[in-house]
Parts: C-alpha cells; structure tokens; sequence
C-alpha cells in the first residue's frame, strides 16, 4: 500500500539508463526525501542500476511494479517496452487516487512504449490525458533559462498550423503563474514570447505568424497577468535566449520543441529539468533519453534526474504553502 501523498519516480526503459540515474539520484537524495518515496518499476532492475553504478539502495526504499524478466542493457525489446508502460500505468493510478501528489519519470522510448499500446507519442500527452489537465504546458527549467513551449512533439510542417493565440496564452499564463509560486520568482514576472520567423518575420517580409498569432497573444496575455506581469513579444528568437540567459526575463514562451530544447541542451544540459505545468501533481523529468550506448556501463551522469528530484520536492513544498 503507498503511502498518502508520496513522491512518485518510474524507472523508465529498463534497457537504458533509467534504472541506474534513478539508483543514483536516491542514493544522493536526503534520507528524509527517500522515506516519501516510492519507485514504480522492477525491484531486480532498480537494483541492478545501483549495481553498475557502484551505490547501495536504502533497504526501506519501497519499490513496486511487475517484473520484466532478463534486461540486456542497451537492447530495448517487446518486454522492455511493456515493462515502462506497466510502471508508469501504475504511478498513474496512484496518483489519480491521491496516493502520490509529485511524480519523478525516468525516460522511456517512444518507439516501444507505442509498440506496447501507448497511445501517446509521450509523458506529457499522457498525463494530461489521464489527470484531465485541460492545458499543460512542457516547460524546461534550468540554472539560466527558463522555457514553456505552446507545442510539443509535432513535424515541423505541422507547427504553424497547430499555433493559436488562445494556446499561445494559455501557455503564458502556466508559465506566469509556476514562476510566481513554484518556482519563486520575484514579481513583477518578466516574460518573453518568442517569435516563429526568423527576425521574428522582420515585419511580415518574412512570415506573418507574428503578426496574426504572436502579437495579439502578447497583448491579450498582458492584459490577463496585469501589474503581476511584464510581457514582451514578438521576439527574435536567435536574441531572445540570449537575453534569458542575461537575466532579461524570468522566462520565455517557444513556439515549437527544436527552439527550445537546442538552447536549453546547449546551456543547461545535465542540469535542466522537464517540468509539465497544469497537472494536479508536480510532473518532473531529467532532460536526456534513454542513452542506450550508456546503459549497463555505469558511466551514465544523474545530474539531471538529481536535479529532477530536487525540483519536485522544492515545487511540492511550494505548492503546500499556498
């Protein structure tokens, strides 16, 4: 039986380094932030991480979920994949029943949790789908950049059709409001909403997203935060994380995955974390994959799932004292 309000960590894809990072990050967390957690995943797998990377497990660290058999690390198969759906099915429903109120994912593979019948193309759909979050936002949060996105796991074709105003601030206003609490900015909360052109269409000569979507997005976002908020956009994208970095703006607004993720891993990779905003519970994740060609070596970094732990018990704690 899991304990009321735990703090939940899925293993991930046992044939990659989920099972070893997460070993590692419990083994660096306080005692106090292990007694509230519950690992869901194969008990032999997560000792088997602690294994190749030289740490021990707490013998009270409670672990649970079905069994997935001999795991060749680096070898992703059928079972593999169904064991990281089963595990994340079952830190699903306990947090759908109040039993978890934060939740820790080690990365999966996408290419065989599908295989296995996820019907998501990830973490982030998912859980909103199964917690009935009507808007989340995929948000990466690090030491010098701060970046919500208003699309996700889309081609890039599909992108400029998929842009909104209303997502743009529904976005915005998940990104103010985690800031303002969560995250423990000072107001007034400084945002930035990237454009989607380069130049940020230089005035429509180079696409006019930013006219028709960005631009009133930035108004009408500005409008809903008030005083609470400074809002600035279009912004050129090359310049606008550049500014973040600088400490112009608590946070940014991107339009679609690579314009976020290629500065966020260049600047604060291994120490930036995958938050979902709009979920009942805190949602962290560490900002890699599953790092096949490391799995089993023991040479795989915890840095970011560490940092994932650490932002969710720093993020739970915050929303109790709300």
């Amino acid at each position: 039986m899991v304990a009321a309000m735990a703090i939940g960590i899925t293993l991930g894809d046992p044939a990659g380094i989920g099972p070893e990072v997460v070993a590692a990050a419990l083994a660096a967390a306080p005692p106090a932030v292990r007694a509230e957690v519950i690992v869901f995943g194969d008990p032999a797998c997560l000792a088997a991480g602690a294994r190749a990377m030289g740490v021990d497990l707490d013998p009270a660290l409670r672990c649970q979920g079905p069994a997935v058999g001999p795991v060749v690390p680096g070898r992703p198969d059928e079972r593999s994949g169904a064991a990281q759906v089963a595990w994340l099915d079952g830190a699903i429903a306990a947090a759908q029943t109040g039993a978890i109120d934060a939740l820790v994912t080690a990365p999966i593979s996408k290419t065989w949790a599908r295989r296995a019948g996820l019907a998501f193309p990830g973490h982030t759909e998912l859980l909103a789908d199964r917690l009935g979050a009507r808007e989340v936002a995929m948000t990466f949060v690090g030491p010098r950049l701060v970046v919500a996105l208003a699309t996700v796991h889309l081609p890039l074709a599909a992108v400029p059709g998929a842009l909104t105003v209303e997502r743009i601030v529904a976005v915005g206003q998940l990104l103010a409001a985690a800031l303002a609490t969560e995250l423990g900015r000072p107001a007034p909360i400084r945002l930035g909403i990237v454009g989607l052109n380069p130049h940020a269409g230089e005035g429509g000569l180079l696409g006019d997203d930013e006219l028709r979507l960005v631009a009133p997005a930035v108004e009408a976002l500005a409008a809903s935060l008030g005083a609470a908020a400074i809002v600035d956009g279009p912004l050129v994208p090359d310049a606008a994380f550049r500014d973040a970095c600088d400490g112009r703006y608590h946070g940014l607004v991107a339009l679609y995955h690579d314009q976020a993720l290629i500065p966020v891993k260049l600047i604060d990779f291994e120490r930036a974390v995958n938050v979902t905003l709009g979920l009942p519970i805190v949602r962290t994740s560490p900002d890699h994959g599953t790092a096949y060609d490391l799995a089993g070596t023991g040479r795989a970094r915890p840095t970011s799932t560490v940092a994932a732990l650490e932002l969710a018990v720093a993020m739970r704690a915050a929303r109790g004292r709300r």
